[in-house]
């Protein structure tokens, strides 16, 4: 048998441990799935509802202790809101200050919930050209609206979605870093000025009176 021959022998031996080698390296590294519509999963926002569409005044959807939403003319703790993706285009609006959910009622009415409820408390975000935002409930479809500053017989529940502009929430000042206390000057007048010896804890018997 040649040199040749046996080099070529050789090498083939290693072509079916090579394969065996690939085959797994393949099966182990799937490639990932690299579609745009995962990032959304579980993405939280803290921000402000802040709205001028068809209001007296301009509010910020502020949701309180007892469970009522209103509009606050000025940013509040009880404004600062969680906006979390439950799934591509559906949110859900949690009160930070007041662990209250935002929840819609069959009526259109909002209120703060303690507990999450889907059906009342899922929201479709719908952004708009303009930077506003409209939300709609996902079960009944109702736009989300502040109520009315002033209720009125003539219209009692205005028509149309509100628009609402997302403000980022200022996120919380650090701490202050503790302070060091500035070293006491040296006692000129001791024996022991730079404390070389540090302080006596006890004396001898001997030395008492």
């Amino acid at each position: 048998m040649g040199w040749d021959e046996a080099k070529f022998k050789h090498l083939g031996l290693w072509v079916p441990v090579l394969a065996v080698l690939l085959l797994g390296t393949c099966r182990a590294h799937p490639i990932p799935d690299s579609s745009p519509l995962l990032q959304f999963g579980g993405q939280v926002r803290q921000r402000y509802l802040y709205t001028d569409d068809a209001q007296e005044t301009e509010a910020h959807l502020e949701i309180r202790a007892d469970g009522t939403v209103v509009g606050a003319a000025r940013q509040s703790p009880e404004s600062l809101l969680e906006l979390k993706a439950l799934k591509p285009g559906v949110i859900q609006i949690f009160g930070v200050k007041t662990s209250r959910f935002l929840c819609q009622g069959p009526d259109g009415k909002l209120y703060g919930s303690l507990h999450f409820d889907p059906k009342a408390c899922s929201f479709r975000e719908l952004l708009l050209e303009d930077g506003y935002n409209v939300y709609q409930s996902e079960t009944l479809g109702l736009p989300l609206r502040l109520p009315p500053q002033r209720s009125s017989n003539r219209d009692p529940a205005p028509r149309g979605p509100a628009r609402f502009l997302p403000l980022p929430g200022l996120p919380p000042a650090p701490p202050d870093p503790p302070g060091i206390l500035a070293p006491e000057p040296p006692d000129v007048g001791s024996s022991d000025p730079l404390s070389m010896v540090g302080p006596s804890y006890g004396r001898s018997p001997s030395y008492t009176s």
